[in-house]
Protein backbone atom coordinates (compact mmCIF):
# COMPACT_ATOMS: atom_id res chain seq x y z
CA UNK A 1 0.00 0.00 0.00
CA UNK A 2 2.96 2.50 0.76
CA UNK A 3 5.82 2.78 -1.12
CA UNK A 4 9.40 2.75 0.35
CA UNK A 5 10.46 5.47 -2.09
CA UNK A 6 9.06 7.72 1.25
CA UNK A 7 11.97 6.90 2.58
CA UNK A 8 13.74 9.42 0.80
CA UNK A 9 12.11 12.02 1.21
CA UNK A 10 13.03 14.99 3.41
CA UNK A 11 11.20 14.96 6.96
CA UNK A 12 10.02 18.18 8.92
CA UNK A 13 12.79 19.74 10.28
CA UNK A 14 11.21 20.44 13.30
CA UNK A 15 7.53 18.65 13.91
CA UNK A 16 5.50 19.74 16.94
CA UNK A 17 2.85 18.18 18.89
CA UNK A 18 0.57 20.45 17.70
CA UNK A 19 1.22 20.58 13.78
CA UNK A 20 0.75 16.85 14.20
CA UNK A 21 -2.82 16.85 16.23
CA UNK A 22 -4.02 19.03 13.31
CA UNK A 23 -2.67 16.49 10.66
CA UNK A 24 -4.70 13.88 12.17
CA UNK A 25 -7.74 16.05 12.41
CA UNK A 26 -7.09 16.50 8.90
CA UNK A 27 -6.50 12.75 8.04
CA UNK A 28 -9.71 12.38 10.02
CA UNK A 29 -11.66 14.22 7.05
CA UNK A 30 -9.96 12.27 4.16
CA UNK A 31 -7.11 14.64 3.87
CA UNK A 32 -4.77 12.43 1.78
CA UNK A 33 -2.21 15.13 1.60
CA UNK A 34 -1.73 15.58 5.48
CA UNK A 35 -1.58 11.72 5.70
CA UNK A 36 1.37 11.88 2.82
CA UNK A 37 2.99 14.45 4.69
CA UNK A 38 2.65 12.79 8.18
CA UNK A 39 3.84 9.70 6.81
CA UNK A 40 7.22 11.69 5.24
CA UNK A 41 7.48 12.93 8.61
CA UNK A 42 7.55 9.40 10.45
CA UNK A 43 9.19 7.23 7.89
CA UNK A 44 12.76 6.85 9.15
CA UNK A 45 11.66 7.34 12.89
CA UNK A 46 9.34 4.79 12.97
CA UNK A 47 11.55 2.65 10.73
CA UNK A 48 14.01 2.69 12.90
CA UNK A 49 11.73 1.84 16.08
CA UNK A 50 10.05 -1.54 14.29
CA UNK A 51 13.91 -2.61 13.32
CA UNK A 52 15.29 -2.58 16.39
CA UNK A 53 12.11 -3.35 18.77
CA UNK A 54 12.26 -6.66 16.27
CA UNK A 55 15.26 -7.44 14.96
CA UNK A 56 13.35 -8.59 11.51
CA UNK A 57 14.24 -6.12 8.94
CA UNK A 58 12.25 -7.72 6.16
CA UNK A 59 9.18 -7.12 8.98
CA UNK A 60 9.58 -3.64 8.67
CA UNK A 61 8.25 -2.35 5.55
CA UNK A 62 5.16 -4.43 6.67
CA UNK A 63 4.94 -3.11 10.37
CA UNK A 64 5.17 0.29 9.33
CA UNK A 65 2.61 -0.18 6.38
CA UNK A 66 0.25 -1.77 9.02
CA UNK A 67 0.95 1.26 11.60
CA UNK A 68 0.07 3.70 9.08
CA UNK A 69 -3.03 2.23 7.73
CA UNK A 70 -4.62 2.27 11.37
CA UNK A 71 -3.00 5.93 11.60
CA UNK A 72 -5.24 6.64 8.30
CA UNK A 73 -8.38 4.72 9.26
CA UNK A 74 -8.18 5.77 13.26
CA UNK A 75 -6.97 9.04 13.00
CA UNK A 76 -10.49 9.87 14.17
CA UNK A 77 -10.38 7.90 17.44
CA UNK A 78 -7.09 10.14 17.91
CA UNK A 79 -8.57 12.57 21.29
CA UNK A 80 -5.60 14.92 21.84
CA UNK A 81 -5.12 13.17 25.52
CA UNK A 82 -1.48 12.33 24.77
CA UNK A 83 1.28 13.70 22.06
CA UNK A 84 0.07 12.64 18.88
CA UNK A 85 3.72 11.38 18.21
CA UNK A 86 2.86 9.21 21.57
CA UNK A 87 -0.32 7.69 19.91
CA UNK A 88 1.53 6.84 16.63
CA UNK A 89 4.60 5.04 18.36
CA UNK A 90 1.90 3.13 20.52
CA UNK A 91 -0.08 1.61 17.41
CA UNK A 92 3.66 0.70 15.91
CA UNK A 93 4.70 -0.73 19.23
CA UNK A 94 1.66 -2.73 19.12
CA UNK A 95 1.73 -4.18 15.86
CA UNK A 96 5.92 -4.96 16.33
CA UNK A 97 4.58 -7.16 19.46
CA UNK A 98 1.51 -8.55 17.12
CA UNK A 99 4.43 -9.45 14.13
CA UNK A 100 6.62 -10.82 16.62
CA UNK A 101 4.42 -13.35 18.22
CA UNK A 102 3.09 -14.05 14.99
CA UNK A 103 5.82 -15.63 13.15
CA UNK A 104 6.43 -17.07 16.80
CA UNK A 105 9.24 -15.12 18.20
CA UNK A 106 7.29 -14.68 21.82
CA UNK A 107 7.76 -11.85 23.87
CA UNK A 108 10.69 -12.19 26.88
CA UNK A 109 8.52 -11.44 30.04
CA UNK A 110 10.12 -8.27 31.34
CA UNK A 111 10.19 -6.42 34.92
CA UNK A 112 9.64 -2.44 35.02
CA UNK A 113 13.87 0.69 37.18
CA UNK A 114 16.89 2.87 36.38
CA UNK A 115 18.37 4.68 33.19
CA UNK A 116 20.74 3.22 30.71
CA UNK A 117 23.47 5.25 30.55
CA UNK A 118 23.73 7.83 27.44
CA UNK A 119 26.40 5.93 25.37
CA UNK A 120 26.19 8.78 22.59
CA UNK A 121 28.40 10.92 24.95
CA UNK A 122 31.16 8.47 24.91
CA UNK A 123 34.00 9.66 22.27
CA UNK A 124 36.44 7.67 21.90
CA UNK A 125 39.47 9.64 19.73
CA UNK A 126 40.19 6.51 17.51
CA UNK A 127 37.58 6.29 14.61
CA UNK A 128 38.49 2.25 14.80
CA UNK A 129 37.44 2.11 18.60
CA UNK A 130 34.47 4.29 17.70
CA UNK A 131 33.34 1.35 15.05
CA UNK A 132 34.28 -1.02 17.62
CA UNK A 133 32.20 0.05 20.35
CA UNK A 134 29.30 1.19 18.17
CA UNK A 135 29.34 -2.93 16.84
CA UNK A 136 29.80 -4.28 20.39
CA UNK A 137 26.89 -2.36 22.06
CA UNK A 138 24.69 -2.91 19.10
CA UNK A 139 25.28 -6.30 19.28
CA UNK A 140 24.65 -5.96 23.12
CA UNK A 141 21.15 -4.33 22.46
CA UNK A 142 19.91 -7.07 19.72
CA UNK A 143 20.31 -9.58 22.50
CA UNK A 144 17.48 -7.98 24.97
CA UNK A 145 14.43 -8.57 24.38
CA UNK A 146 11.99 -6.91 22.50
CA UNK A 147 10.30 -4.79 25.20
CA UNK A 148 14.28 -3.95 26.54
CA UNK A 149 15.47 -2.71 22.99
CA UNK A 150 12.15 -0.78 22.62
CA UNK A 151 12.62 1.18 25.97
CA UNK A 152 16.62 2.41 24.99
CA UNK A 153 15.61 3.09 21.49
CA UNK A 154 12.50 5.33 23.07
CA UNK A 155 14.51 6.83 25.29
CA UNK A 156 17.89 7.39 23.63
CA UNK A 157 16.55 7.95 19.92
CA UNK A 158 13.10 9.01 19.73
CA UNK A 159 14.00 11.47 23.05
CA UNK A 160 10.87 10.35 25.00
CA UNK A 161 10.64 10.47 28.77
CA UNK A 162 9.44 7.98 30.87
CA UNK A 163 5.33 8.85 31.29
CA UNK A 164 5.26 8.56 27.31
CA UNK A 165 7.27 5.60 27.05
CA UNK A 166 4.57 4.14 29.45
CA UNK A 167 1.73 5.26 27.63
CA UNK A 168 3.06 3.99 24.22
CA UNK A 169 4.09 0.67 26.00
CA UNK A 170 0.64 0.32 27.82
CA UNK A 171 1.96 0.26 31.27
CA UNK A 172 2.61 1.78 34.64
CA UNK A 173 5.66 4.46 34.37
CA UNK A 174 7.36 1.63 37.21
CA UNK A 175 7.16 -0.80 34.51
CA UNK A 176 9.23 1.25 32.10
CA UNK A 177 11.61 2.31 34.88
CA UNK A 178 11.81 -1.79 35.94
CA UNK A 179 12.69 -2.33 32.58
CA UNK A 180 15.45 -0.29 31.85
CA UNK A 181 16.97 -1.38 35.40
CA UNK A 182 16.65 -5.12 33.75
CA UNK A 183 18.10 -3.76 30.03
CA UNK A 184 21.53 -1.78 32.05
CA UNK A 185 21.69 -5.01 34.28
CA UNK A 186 21.60 -7.54 31.37
CA UNK A 187 23.72 -5.03 28.63
CA UNK A 188 26.66 -4.99 31.79
CA UNK A 189 26.49 -9.11 31.77
CA UNK A 190 26.93 -8.87 27.99
CA UNK A 191 29.15 -6.22 27.07
CA UNK A 192 33.24 -7.08 27.72
CA UNK A 193 34.96 -6.06 31.08
CA UNK A 194 36.38 -3.26 29.45
CA UNK A 195 33.20 -1.70 28.90
CA UNK A 196 31.91 -2.04 32.36
CA UNK A 197 32.67 1.22 33.32
CA UNK A 198 30.44 3.11 30.79
CA UNK A 199 27.82 1.16 32.76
Amino acid sequence: MFSRSAETATPRSVASAADDAVMLERIARGDMRAFETLYRAYFARLARFIERTTRRPELVEEILNDTMFVVSTSAHKFNRTSKASTWIFAIAYRKSLKALRDVDDPVEADDALEAVPDTDAIEPRDEVMRTQLRRILTEAVDALSANHRAVIELTYFQEAGYREIAEIMGCPIETVKTRMFHARRRLKALLPERLEDIL
